[in-house]
């Protein structure tokens, strides 16, 4: 204590010190804060970009994404250096990603989900043609029912899936729900197993009749729906 009371008497320059060097932590701080907001943007932009149907981004390899997280199309989670960058903003975003294997996907296999419709798939879900879901035709106006119970995190219009409701589940499990004729949950809204959240339609520019097209999104990576549900 003396000896600080004694610095400020007898050295002029030492209140200057401290400033300065209270003036560089400060710097490093918003430094800091600056590079985090950068990061979270263009997570969010990537985000939304891939649930809105461009994917033409090298960085983007989901995503979630959450279309724009409203969503159309994501690209392939698959580990390519194309989507090296997005990957790890997801890895930041403290997200893990899971290997395709049956074992990382037990928590999954053990779950029980309701099925959104029920009906005949006319396309499944394939990594090489970037289908990253499953088309199933079913009458206009049936019920769309959600798989478990869960958050709605998207609810909107999008140019190429039309109507589309994303649903977020425990365990980073996203559920999406498109070219829907009608959306009946809000963003925010709580949803329970089986409840209805949407109306089958045939809405938006990537379809040619009415159908539902599911995604299941688990980790941030996609996975074949019909591993895990029966339509």
């Amino acid at each position: 204590m003396s000896k600080t009371i004694l610095a400020r008497w007898l050295d002029p320059q030492h209140e200057k010190l401290l400033l300065d060097q209270h003036l560089t932590d400060l710097e490093e701080v918003v430094d800091s804060l600056g590079m985090e907001v950068e990061r979270k943007e263009r997570f969010i932009q990537n985000f939304n970009r891939v649930l809105s149907g461009d994917t033409s981004n090298s960085e983007l390899s989901l995503a979630m994404s959450a279309g724009n997280l409203p969503y159309s199309k994501p690209a392939s989670l698959k580990a390519e250096a194309s989507d090296s960058a997005f990957r790890k903003e997801y890895e930041n975003s403290g997200m893990s990603f899971i290997s395709f294997t049956n074992s990382r996907n037990k928590e999954l296999e053990e779950t029980f989900f309701y099925a959104p419709v029920s009906g005949l798939i006319s396309d499944g879900y394939n990594l090489k043609k970037n289908h990253l879901g499953v088309d199933v035709v079913a009458r206009a106006n049936e019920p769309v029912k959600c798989i478990a119970d869960g958050t709605v995190i998207f609810s909107s219009w999008t140019q190429d899936s039309g109507y589309v409701i994303m649903i977020q589940h425990r365990g980073n499990l996203i559920s999406a729900y498109k070219h829907n004729a009608q959306l009946l949950k809000k963003v925010g809204n709580f949803v329970n197993a089986g409840e209805i959240v949407s109306i089958v339609g045939n809405s938006g520019e990537l379809t040619d009749g009415p159908h539902l097209h599911f995604e299941l999104w688990y980790n941030g990576n996609s996975v074949n729906p019909e591993e895990f549900i029966n339509f």
